[in-house]
């Protein structure tokens, strides 16, 4: 009788335009037909999860280098216009349902599972979100990416949401948990990368009336480098599949130059592809 087979996953880290990087990746694992039993992003990362989760090979590299400069998109007139860096209706809306449509009957038909990481406002804790149709509930893929500061606390399912990467930036511990014993990883920074704490003056005048969010601000940097040096453990013992830039990234969080986002793009291909064998091989393998 053979060993039962692990469920795979794939775990996303964010990091706004970094997340080209990760769309790179993800390119080459549609290309290879490359797929896992779950899939779960935080913030950009479940962004470009759910265009490969409905087999959107390009899209998210396409829709960003044709619209980065469009001042609805990213931009500090968004900010002051509608209170969120990133436009909601131009971003969540008129972009997946006019102009570069989300297929979302693909993504419900899709064999894998998809779950973002929001923070809980009230809380303080992360909220692992199943999504089932993106279109009824693309406001939790847009609680996952509401970057804390700049952006209104989105409110659906009875809970007001943040950005994932305020709880858990890299939740491979809590898609173990859930029961995907085999985990890629995905993250957007180089291994020697560690976080620097938050502005405590600033978190505090930005969310005195959710002290446990402010909370959670104030502990991010040491928790996520904490889960940095997790990962590499487990990464060290073959636990995980990482892959990441081996050097920073060349573009900026909110970043509009087009050269760029193709760039960090590019590194991403190149780093899936030259992974490919390993990755394929680690898959097949029975090693946790």
């Amino acid at each position: 009788m053979g060993l039962e087979q692990k469920k795979t996953g794939l775990v996303l880290e964010g990091g706004a335009m970094r997340g080209m990087y990760t769309a790179g990746v993800l390119d080459v694992f549609m290309e290879q037909g490359i797929t896992f039993d779950g899939v779960i992003g935080v913030s950009m990362g479940a962004i470009t999860g759910c265009s490969y989760v409905s087999g959107q090979m390009g899209r998210t590299v396409r829709y960003n280098k044709k619209y980065c400069k469009d001042k609805r998109y990213m931009s500090f007139y968004s900010l002051l216009t509608t209170g969120d860096l990133v436009g909601n209706r131009f971003c969540y809306h008129e972009i997946p349902e006019k102009l570069d449509l989300y297929d979302n009957e693909a993504f419900k038909k899709s064999p894998m599972d998809f779950y973002v990481t929001c923070t809980n406002v009230e809380t303080g804790e992360a909220e692992y979100i199943k999504i089932k149709d993106m279109v009824e509930e693309m406001d939790y893929l847009r609680g996952s990416a509401s970057m804390p500061y700049v952006s209104r606390i989105v409110e659906m399912g009875g809970k007001k949401l943040l950005d994932g990467g305020c709880s858990d930036s890299i939740p491979v511990r809590a898609f173990q948990k859930m029961g995907y014993e085999k985990n890629v990883v995905v993250l957007t920074r180089p291994a020697e990368y560690r976080k620097k704490p938050e502005n405590k003056r600033l978190v505090r005048m930005f969310y005195k009336k959710y002290p446990r969010f402010a909370a959670t601000l104030e502990r991010r940097a040491k928790v996520y480098n904490e889960t940095v040096e997790e990962i590499q453990r487990l990464e060290a013992d073959g636990s995980i599949f990482v892959i990441r830039p081996e050097t920073p990234l060349d573009i900026g969080r909110m970043s509009h130059d087009v050269k760029k986002i193709e760039e960090a793009y590019e590194r991403g291909r190149a780093d899936g592809r030259t992974c490919l064998s390993a990755l394929i091989k680690w898959l097949n393998s029975d090693k946790k």
